[in-house]
C-alpha cells in the first residue's frame, strides 16, 4: 500500500499539485483481522485534467511496478492492486469539468482510461526512484506531509493556493 500512495503523491507533486499528506492507514475491523488502505490529500488547481487522471493511475501501477521489481508479481497479487475507486474518481472529477474519460473506449474528444495508464505508467518509470524512496519512508512512518516528500526526492511541493482550503 505504501507504493501504491507514493505514486499518488510523486506524480501529483511532479504534476504541480500541492501535496498536503501521504499516508497508509492499518485498523483491526476484528480480533486478528487487519484491513489496510491509505490516503493521499492533495490540493489540484489549474492543473491539465489528464494529469489528474494519470495521478489516479499512478497508484495502481506503483503498487505493480513494486512487485515486479521485487520479483512478487503474480497474475493473483497484480488483480489484487486493482484501484478501480482511483479510475472512477478521475472519470467523475473530469466530467464535472466536462472532460471524457472511458473505462474501455476512446470517447470522440476524450481519452481512455487505458490512454491515461500509459501516461502514468511512462511517468512511474521516470520516476521510480522517488516513489521507492517514498514508499519506503511511508512505512516506517506511516504519514509524510507534502514538504518532508519534497524534501526526500527533491521535487517541489507546489505553493498552496491562497484563499482555498485543501
Amino acid at each position: 500500500m505504501a507504493f501504491h500512495e507514493a505514486g499518488h503523491a510523486v506524480l501529483s507533486m511532479a504534476y504541480g499539485m500541492h501535496v498536503l499528506t501521504s499516508e497508509v492507514i492499518a485498523w483491526s475491523s476484528e480480533p486478528d483481522r487487519w484491513t489496510v488502505t491509505g490516503n493521499t490529500k492533495f490540493e489540484a488547481r489549474d492543473i491539465m485534467p489528464w494529469q489528474f487522471a494519470a495521478q489516479g493511475a499512478a497508484g495502481e501501477l506503483a503498487h505493480v511496478q513494486y512487485l515486479m521489481t521485487s520479483g512478487l508479481w503474480t497474475p493473483e497479487r497484480a488483480l489484487a492492486c486493482a484501484a478501480d475507486h482511483d479510475r472512477e474518481q478521475a472519470i467523475d472529477v473530469l466530467a464535472e469539468f466536462g472532460y471524457r474519460l472511458s473505462r474501455g473506449c476512446v470517447p470522440q474528444g476524450g481519452k481512455s482510461w487505458g490512454m491515461v495508464q500509459g501516461m502514468a505508467r511512462r511517468k512511474v518509470g521516470y520516476l521510480w526512484r522517488e516513489i521507492h524512496t517514498v514508499a519506503h519512508a511511508m512505512n516506517e512512518r506511516t504519514l509524510l506531509t507534502g514538504d518532508e516528500i519534497a524534501d526526500l526526492t527533491g521535487l517541489v511541493n507546489a505553493s498552496l493556493p491562497t484563499g482555498g482550503a485543501a
